[in-house]
């Protein structure tokens, strides 16, 4: 790895003279000898990993997707062909080795051992296909550590620092990334697994107790959990910084928690989001202002490619493309060219912040991400493909809505009757709930092209029931009931 502080004040030429070194060096010394996958596919294009200069002839590699990791029915172990793993050549090469410890050959398989064995694992969080492990070896948790530790130097975080992790305790990365980071840097952290694990009121309880500065959420979770501290009337006057993790945080989200912090005593609260993916395998993040200026990302770690989403070319600076990622000096599960389906609407930038002054690249915040549902991208209802992941920004950021479900049903629960889509409801207080109910049928029908069979008003409590935000990893904000979904 470069050194953090180096590298945010190199200009980006010479940034991307390391990319070409990094990834030169990595395709010829590990991915093309070590990983089953992608030496078949360089192979079957007969792509020489020695003729590769640098950064721009990654175009000469087809992408990866999802489904040539996942693994399946017939396959359940495919994800392995993606692991970085020399076990015949490191076993003749140095096995032999072991029993000469007078000569260090204990300490040569040691070295072997922590480079590639796997130690530590995370899975993606997708609801309907199989989840994937990707794998980490000893020295990529140095990777996740490291990254944990720029994350929070981007986030202006401190030794000082007193810290809630609400992140739910699971094999995903949000946790294990505030674990990391929070160990790294030496801040104090309370990590909790979240409602589903300490439950929501000890949590509630905790932050007051410890008087926590920094609190990390899913964002979902978080709103639910701060409006039940605030009608608590605690006293949250020491946190400074929300961070955000697992799904996109609309700007209208930022504004209803920054208001719910400001009534329990918080003087100027900032709410900052994260970006990542499983297959990132760490975390980027924004730095502190009241206006984003995008996700910092570690140009020794990856290589970040914007395409346009029905072409595959790559797209100018600053365009909206497709973010399409690469690892760069990691051992464990590597992918190349992997199309992550999300979306920036400003594309990359390589220009050095305005707020901060770093020069590592940034992917614009405003981002469309495909991972928040993706069974329900370009799902059908009433003969029309509609995109349910438009619900999320548009309810989410809504002022006068405390919370929400969608449901789509079958009427009368006949597979062959017409598709129904309701929408249930729990109005802000003092809200005209007819008003509410005209302006977000007329916003629903913009932002989906398609208009509700109903809304259904409710109590929070009601569809915090239906969601599961006590009982499930990710809440259920899209439910599909239609038979045989």
């Amino acid at each position: 790895m470069e050194n953090w502080q180096k590298l945010c004040q190199a200009p980006w030429q010479e940034t991307r003279k390391m990319q070409d070194r990094k990834l030169r060096s990595f395709l010829i010394n590990q991915i093309y000898p070590y990983s089953p996958f992608y030496r078949r596919l360089f192979d079957q294009h007969k792509l020489d990993p020695y003729k590769f200069q640098g950064v721009d002839d990654l175009a000469h590699i087809p992408f990866s997707y999802k489904e040539d990791v996942a693994p399946t029915d017939e396959n359940p172990t495919k994800h392995r062909d993606f692991i970085i793993r020399p076990d015949e050549e490191v076993s003749e090469k140095y096995g032999h080795l072991a029993k000469l410890s007078p000569y260090g050959g204990k300490h040569v398989v040691a070295e072997k051992v922590y480079e590639y064995k796997p130690v530590h694992m995370h899975f993606t969080t997708g609801r309907t296909a199989k989840s994937t492990p990707f794998v980490y070896s000893l020295r990529d948790l140095e990777n996740i550590k490291e990254g944990g530790k720029r994350l929070f130097d981007v986030f202006a975080l401190s030794k000082s620092d007193v810290m809630v992790n609400a992140f739910p305790y699971a094999p995903h990365l949000a946790f294990w990334q505030a674990f990391f980071a929070a160990d790294t840097l030496g801040t104090q952290c309370l990590h909790s697994g979240g409602g589903k694990v300490m439950g929501t009121q000890n949590l509630i309880e905790a932050v007051e107790m410890v008087r926590a500065t920094v609190l990390s959420f899913i964002p979902g979770y978080a709103y639910y959990f701060l409006r039940q501290a605030a009608e608590q009337k605690r006293d949250y006057s020491s946190v400074r910084k929300i961070l955000f993790g697992g799904e996109r945080v609309p700007p209208g989200l930022k504004d209803k928690i920054c208001a719910t912090m400001r009534e329990m005593g918080a003087k100027d609260p900032m709410v900052l989001a994260t970006y990542a993916c499983t297959e990132s395998r760490l975390a980027w993040g924004e730095c502190p202002s009241e206006a984003s200026f995008g996700y910092h990302i570690y140009p020794d770690l990856e290589i970040i490619e914007m395409v346009n989403p029905q072409t595959g070319e790559r797209v100018a600076e600053g365009e909206e493309g497709e973010i399409v990622y690469t690892a760069l000096d990691w051992r464990g599960t590597c992918v190349l060219r992997y199309r992550t389906g999300d979306v920036a609407k400003g594309g990359i930038t390589y220009e050095p912040c305005p707020n901060c002054g770093r020069t590592v690249p940034r992917i614009s915040a405003n981002l469309q991400r495909k991972s928040e549902f993706k069974e329900f991208d370009l799902t059908k209802i009433k003969g029309t493909l509609v995109n349910l992941n438009n619900f999320f920004p548009l309810m989410m950021g809504h002022p006068q809505v405390l919370e929400w479900q969608v449901e789509i049903r079958k009427r009368n629960n006949d597979p062959f009757d017409l598709d129904e889509i309701y929408l249930y409801l729990a109005p802000a207080p003092g809200v005209n709930v007819e008003e509410l109910k005209n302006d977000l049928r007329e916003k629903i029908v913009r932002d989906t092209e398609v208009s509700p069979n109903g809304i259904i008003i409710a109590s929070a409590e009601q569809i915090l029931a239906r969601l599961g935000i006590e009982t499930e990893l990710k809440e259920k904000r899209i439910l599909d009931s239609r038979p045989g979904k």
